[in-house]
């Protein structure tokens, strides 16, 4: 038995591999991995956004939603693999 270890950095790509690795009979294993760029760039976005809701705040051109609707929301994407 040998086993193959391969990146996919285009997941888009993961569903065709996945029917050639069935049609061949193959057993695989998906794991994603943590922190890949296209996470850390909707990371910084979040932020930024975040930053800009905070100075809008600031100025008195927006209201913020509550702590505990922030914390839900949070909670909510955290379960979500967000």
């Amino acid at each position: 038995m040998a086993i193959l270890t391969v990146n996919i950095d285009n997941e888009r790509d993961l569903p065709i591999l996945k029917k050639i690795l069935k049609r061949f009979g193959l057993k695989y294993k998906v794991e994603k991995q943590v922190g890949s760029a296209k996470d850390d760039d909707l990371l910084y976005n979040r932020f930024k956004e975040t930053f800009e809701e905070i100075n809008d705040w600031e100025a008195g051109r927006t209201n913020l939603q509550s702590a505990k609707e922030a914390l839900a929301e949070i909670e909510s994407e955290l379960n979500h693999g967000v």
